[in-house]
């Protein structure tokens, strides 16, 4: 099959789904991640949960490499982490801005003059905002394949026009961020990775998570394998390059270290009050919201609870991550396959934690 195995069951066949009748809390929760493995809708399962910095509940679920039945380890196992990378970039840009590199309202142009002239200007805050106007995927560019640095991956949408008029819409996609981060560094002189390492992963002890260049120096780790699935069961995924986009779609990380991330958040750690402020204020069109802010998701779930984070789906992942303030609560659930099609399994999961978030 085009040189990529079919793995049917390996290892499902040793599991039994579990009834969930008169099951709450943390009991209902694990019988839910549990069964999505024994109901072959996911290869694996990592999930970590916060309550006031305090671990709830973490574990692993499955395989990360189910051709060699390495088991999910919720805090070595990595995954990619899809559009959770946005998180990690708004609260990059966020320390620029502290720092006087650039600012929120800056012209991308002034850090970027060789893009080309479009219509009208763009700046950080609407790159930030999926409101610069800037296209999504076209065919099967979500999938790339290209050793294509930040700067290079320009080519493949620089001489597409505008959407829309900045400021006058809302489109989300991931372009949005590669033009963001090559702002980022142009600003500051450094690679943009660089930066992040040294100004958020470094500082957070997030020592698990990586730009997918850098996977080759920590092979001591349990990296993940990527599959999509069908009907005959689960293969690898096919192979791509998410470099270029690593600021909207490429960090790998574990889900313990996104937790990290979340609780960070929710202590305001390393950036202002202000800074906060300005990333998590969900930015308006027409009087609307777009329920998103610089970075991050800005919203309800199925409960009307707000909350901050991203969910994210890639080549070879789905993912989410939810920080509730109000509560103190943190939640990331990490699997290695694309769009596996159980975010509602995922949101039953999110209502028993929000209802019943005591210590199993």
């Amino acid at each position: 099959m085009h040189g990529r195995s079919f793995f049917q069951n390996i290892f499902f066949s040793k599991q039994s789904a579990k009834s969930t009748v008169g099951l709450k809390g943390f009991e209902y929760v694990d019988a839910i991640f549990h069964n999505l493995i024994a109901e072959k809708k996911v290869p694996g399962i990592a999930t970590t949960i916060l309550r006031q910095g305090q671990v709830l509940f973490q574990k692993g679920y499955g395989y990360a490499d189910v051709e060699n039945e390495v088991p999910v380890n919720p805090t070595e196992s990595i995954f990619r982490i899809a559009s959770i990378s946005k998180c990690i970039t708004g609260l990059a840009l966020g320390k620029m801005v502290e720092e006087g590199i650039l600012d929120w309202d800056d012209s991308f142009y002034r850090h970027v003059p060789y893009y080309p002239k479009k219509e009208y200007d763009f700046t950080l805050r609407q790159l930030a905002s999926h409101t610069a106007g800037i296209r999504g995927y076209k065919g099967k560019e979500f999938a790339l394949n290209q050793p294509y640095s930040i700067k290079e991956s320009i080519e493949v949408f620089k001489n597409d026009p505008l959407v829309f008029e900045p400021g006058k819409g809302y489109l989300y996609n991931s372009f949005d961020f590669v033009l963001l981060s090559l702002a980022m560094q142009e600003a500051s002189g450094i690679s943009f990775e660089d930066y992040v390492q040294e100004n958020l992963l470094n500082p957070l002890g997030m020592i698990h998570t990586f730009p997918p260049n850098q996977v080759s120096t920590a092979l001591d780790l349990r990296f993940s394998e990527f599959y999509t699935k069908n009907r005959r069961g689960f293969k690898k995924a096919i192979e791509v390059n998410n470099f270029y986009k690593l600021a909207g779609g490429g960090y790998l990380s574990t889900s313990q270290d996104i937790a990290t991330l979340g609780q960070a958040m929710l202590e305001q750690q390393l950036l202002k009050k202000d800074t906060f402020n300005q990333l998590l204020r969900a930015q308006t069109i027409k009087g609307k919201s777009t329920y998103y802010g610089l970075g991050f998701q800005v919203s309800q779930d199925v409960q009307g609870k707000s909350f901050i984070g991203h969910v994210g789906n890639s080549v070879g992942a789905y993912t989410n991550f939810f920080v509730y303030p109000k509560e103190s609560i943190v939640i990331c659930i990490l699997t290695n396959c694309t769009n596996p099609n159980v975010q509602g399994d995922f949101d039953a999961s999110i209502r028993a934690i929000m209802a019943n978030n005591t210590v199993i």
